[in-house]
């Protein structure tokens, strides 16, 4: 059982009530189709690699008597490890519904997952990821070539785990560096130690792949000058008019507290992140492709400042790095102490320098003759996987440039992972199908000039990026991949091809607003329930506490029924935005309106419970008080109310009197709620009104209505 929380659980409920009551394993996710695809891979090393995952030591006893620790609805009501195991299966479907999706939105809840397992709550650091999304939404289509790289972001971050999950050349490739880090006991078994060293993986490649792009809002203004000039047909370079950014040190610059500690780690003082990154750098490949720390102290520091040194380029993975830096020392630093802050973060802001442009055009010079070897595994592994699964995850991305939004880019990949290869197939929109053709007859007619008069009177060929990447017979894409990493471990194959793109698997509405907006959203619809008649007394602060009170499960439901609202308004023909529109701000919902939402909002709850392994039934509620005992034997306050007491049962059991089981169609779930008492239906529509006036408190965000009721 990989959910090994849940099955101690489970079993201490077989022993308490004689009869199987949960909670029961989670379902995992596997293609029927390809057990090594993208999907499967990936949340088959979430759910069976990572046993244990953020598990306290010490901590067992609470599932025998021992006051629980774990939060779940309200502190204290479940053992702690079971609250770790909850966490990792919201993570695990928060993926999964993602790679399904591709939405911005999904994305949103796998970082909102990841910033709460590992950095530290949400609300302490939400502006570092939201920033990206929304300067790369509103500024980007200023550029000429511009895609999105949040939800990106996200797709390199499954593709590293996938690619775990599968290759054990990799693994042991990381498992040797790690070694010491990981901290194996003497005498451990190796179960043991391939779930630490698994465990160890997802925090680090976490931290690297989600968070290698946030320095873009750097880059993207010095591209939009640059983008002025190449309209006009200017080649980049001398003469050109270009952004330069001083006073870079108020962002590299390192606080005490973190000169401090890289100071215990690395026996050396460090004033900057350039002189931290120079150091780790060199220290890792220095002498493999003979460079020295003063050399890359040089480049680094040249990277904000003079472009000019750097082929007029501004490279965000310097701003990314610096940024993450700070970060760490701001959230996991004040809430765990800076001493968890270790070697292996700094091997995660490294990954980060190099992921874009130092690793190829100073390091490796991959595109001249002299050449440097490509990076090894084994040199710096997560530089490694994040320049390989960076360059792969070129899928699915929204285009913002104004070339980038006419040029032909995939719409969707299948990969398979099996025998430790990485074979891929990118799909292009069956729609371009006469671009693709003439592209080919092009090619073609190109190719035979080549080979009859030779390459110089055939000229350049033809392009179609990123198709003729792909498909010309030169293979650039998989070319430019084996001169940055060294796939001998892994060996590459892609292929382009064309199908249908499946639009409406993203489920867009016409209600749109920032990540921000979706966050207050959410934690207004938690207060909504305690605050009702109450809504202008209550601040903001306080609703933000109370939503932090509960385990990440119930702020992702919340999240979720967030998510949810613009299918709800959508329903009865309303929509929010956080823009100004010309509509009819909407006060209230009529009972009409209500009785729509109330379904759609039930539906959305009993397959959230079905995706969160909830079994239904009533046990909680029906087992005789007097069968119960003292409440002190399930880790509970001996004077707690009999309401809680049930309260708390039912989230160690995992069950509930309203959930369902399977895979319930839609109708089956709205005949599920016609069958409710009005005062269970009542608790999908009655706190919509209260949401409304919570709501406002929020600046910017309204409800509206697309036409007026008759009677207005």
């Amino acid at each position: 059982m990989a959910y090994t929380a849940y099955k101690a659980m489970r079993e201490v409920n077989q022993e308490r009530f004689g009869k199987d009551l949960g909670p029961f394993e989670p379902v995992l996710y596997c293609s029927r189709k390809n057990p090594y695809d993208l999907k499967s891979s990936a949340l088959r090393f979430l759910h069976d690699r990572c046993e244990g995952l953020r598990f306290a030591a010490g901590t067992e006893g609470e599932f025998s008597g021992d006051p629980c620790t774990g939060r779940s609805i309200s502190a204290g009501q479940v053992p702690y490890n079971l609250e770790m195991d909850t966490d990792r299966l919201c993570l695990e479907r928060e993926l999964e519904t993602f790679i399904d999706s591709g939405n911005a939105e999904d994305a949103y809840t796998v970082y909102y997952c990841f910033l709460e397992m590992f950095i530290g709550k949400y609300g302490a650091s939400h502006s570092m990821i939201e920033l990206l999304s929304e300067f790369e939404s509103n500024a980007s289509s200023l550029l000429m070539k511009h895609r999105d790289h949040y939800s990106h972001s996200v797709y390199v971050f499954a593709l590293g785990l996938a690619i775990y999950e599968t290759n054990e050349k990799y693994r042991r490739a990381f498992r040797r560096f790690y070694k010491d880090q990981i901290g194996f006991r003497k005498g451990e078994t190796e179960e043991s130690k391939a779930a630490k060293t698994a465990c160890f993986f997802l925090k680090y490649w976490g931290l690297t792949s989600l968070f290698h792009d946030i320095g873009y809002p750097f880059e993207i203004p010095f591209e939009q000058v640059m983008s002025y000039f190449e309209v006009d047909k200017k080649d980049r370079g001398e003469g050109n008019i270009y952004l330069a950014y001083r006073n870079s040190d108020a962002m590299t610059a390192l606080s005490g507290d973190a000169r401090a500690r890289f100071r215990e780690i690395y026996h050396r003082d460090f004033a900057t992140t350039d002189e931290l990154i120079a150091c780790d750098l060199t220290g890792k490949l220095g002498k493999f492709y003979g460079f020295d720390e003063e050399y890359m102290v040089d480049k680094l520091k040249s990277k904000p400042g003079q472009p000019q040194k750097n082929s007029y380029f501004m490279d965000h993975a310097y701003f990314s790095c610096a940024r993450l830096c700070r970060e760490l020392f701001d959230t996991i630093g004040k809430t765990t102490g800076v001493k968890s802050i270790t070697a292996a973060h700094v091997d995660v802001l490294s990954a980060i320098m190099l992921h874009n442009s130092l690793f190829k055009f100073s390091i490796a010079f991959y595109q001249e003759k002299t050449r440097k070897p490509p990076l090894r595994a084994s040199l710096h592994p997560l530089a490694y996987m994040l320049m390989l699964c960076d360059e792969l995850q070129c899928w699915d991305r929204t285009a913002y440039g104004r070339n980038s939004r006419t040029e032909l880019h995939p719409m969707a990949a299948d990969f398979d992972f099996s025998d430790g290869r990485i074979n891929a197939v990118y799909y292009y929109d069956a729609e371009e199908s006469a671009k693709i053709n003439a592209f080919r007859t092009k090619y073609d007619r190109w190719a035979e000039v080549r080979k009859k008069k030779g390459r110089e009177a055939a000229g350049e060929a033809p392009r179609l990026k990123a198709y003729s990447d792909m498909n010309e017979k030169e293979k650039i894409f998989l070319k430019e991949i084996r001169h940055i990493v060294d796939t001998s471990i892994m060996p590459l194959d892609a292929v382009p091809a064309v199908r249908r793109v499946n639009r409406k698997r993203k489920q867009i509405y016409l209600s749109e607003s920032n990540f921000l907006h979706l966050y207050d959203f959410a934690v207004s619809l938690n207060g909504r329930y305690s605050h009702q008649g109450q809504e202008e007394k209550v601040k903001t602060e306080q609703l933000e506490d109370e939503f932090n009170e509960m385990s990440l499960e119930y702020k992702l439901s919340n999240i979720h029924q967030a998510r949810n609202l613009d299918r709800c308004l959508h329903a009865i023909d309303c929509f929010y935005t956080d823009k100004p529109v010309d509509f009819d701000i909407l006060k209230q919902f009529t009972q009409e309106e209500l009785d729509i939402i109330a379904p759609l909002e039930h539906e959305r709850w009993v397959r959230d419970h079905i995706a969160m392994a909830w079994s239904c039934g009533d046990e909680y509620k029906t087992i005789p008080l007097t069968c119960l005992g003292d409440p002190a034997a399930y880790g509970l306050a001996p004077d707690i109310s009999e309401d809680d007491l049930r309260g708390a049962l039912r989230e160690q059991m995992r069950r509930h009197v309203l959930s369902m089981e399977g895979n319930p169609t839609s109708e089956e779930i709205r005949a599920h709620y016609e069958l409710l008492p009005l005062s269970e239906q009542g608790k999908d529509w009655k706190p919509m009104q209260s949401m409304l006036k919570l709501i406002r408190k929020y600046d910017g965000l309204r409800i509206y209505r697309i036409e007026p009721l008759a009677d207005e």
